[in-house]
């Protein structure tokens, strides 16, 4: 850091908006520098290049998921911890509520940030974010009063449950065995979306546009050897398992040239372990929406399998 900069942060120290300001004018987005550096950068698209490398460890007793970032390219490091998520059943119901903190999971936490709702066959779900993403979006109910810390997810934003996205699998009624079929409609971050301004700007959506995209699993094919279905996760994935997948954008007939890539691959995930998956995601998905779309897995499906 130069020494102009240090004194403009040791000046800023006594302003919140001022210390917001010099950390979204140094920090750059993980888009750019494919670093999680502070909580907002979770609801911000991941690296353009290389995608961004999680993993996901699942306590049953408790029906807890922790999302964790990989420091080093093997399975066994701690990590960096990021989200946990609990799922929580209310009569046919059941959400999955995400939060920034590991020992305070709930939707009245200040450390909520969104959640997951399945239906009752498990076969579509819906996520919610705590803050509204783009202009138009959807507020299902709103809770004043709450407020985010200003290095937390966004300053200044009453809390409420805004819909960004859906994820649906395809029914099989036969139960035939063999992969999931899955798609997912999300809203993306904007790249846009890293400034103080902008940040300010949350609660009414005003310069702040998404945009659309639907995600469909590639189809694995079938190993006579090895007697299952097999995807090339190079090296990411370990186990096989009914919940693995990946994840590419589908490409767009109604616009000249397509919109998508289906070879690109944006999430995938797979275990590794009894209660070890990775979680691998890059531009335009967060580190946050990934997290919800791969929490899908964890749902029982009644229709589905």
């Amino acid at each position: 850091m130069a020494d102009e900069e240090r004194s403009v942060v040791s000046c800023a120290c006594v302003c919140k908006r001022g210390r917001m300001e010099i950390v979204l004018g140094i920090v750059r987005p993980p888009v750019e520098t494919g670093r999680i550096t502070f909580p907002f950068s979770l609801k911000q698209a991941g690296p353009r290049e290389t995608p961004m490398q999680c993993f996901i460890k699942r306590n049953k007793k408790n029906s807890t998921f922790y999302l964790y970032l990989c420091l080093t390219p093997t399975f066994t490091d701690k990590g960096k911890f990021l989200l946990a998520a609990r799922r929580v059943r209310h009569g046919g119901r059941v959400d999955f509520i995400i939060s920034l903190d590991a020992d305070d999971i709930s939707q009245k936490s200040n450390a909520y940030v969104g959640k997951l709702r399945a239906d009752f066959l498990g076969t579509k779900f819906t996520i919610f974010d705590s803050q509204p993403p783009c202009r138009g979006a959807k507020a299902p109910n709103c809770k004043a009063g709450r407020r985010f810390s200003c290095n937390q997810i966004s300053p200044q934003v009453p809390s409420c449950t805004f819909e960004i996205g859906q994820v649906s699998y395809k029914f099989n009624l036969l139960k035939t065995r063999g992969p999931r079929r899955m798609s997912c409609s999300v809203e993306c971050p904007p790249e846009q979306e890293n400034t103080m301004e902008n940040l300010k700007t949350k609660s009414t959506c005003d310069t702040v546009v998404s945009s659309s995209m639907v995600l469909k699993n590639k189809a694995p094919r079938w190993h006579e050897h090895l007697q299952c279905w097999c995807l090339n996760f190079h090296g990411r994935v370990t186990v096989a398992s009914v919940k693995n997948f990946q994840l590419a954008a589908t490409i767009d007939p109604s616009q000249e040239g397509g919109v998508g890539d289906e070879e690109t691959v944006l999430l995938q995930f797979g275990k590794v372990g009894d209660d070890t998956f990775t979680m691998d995601y890059r531009q335009p998905l967060s580190a946050f929406q990934a997290f919800a779309i791969c929490l899908t897995s964890f749902g029982t499906k009644f229709a589905c399998e």
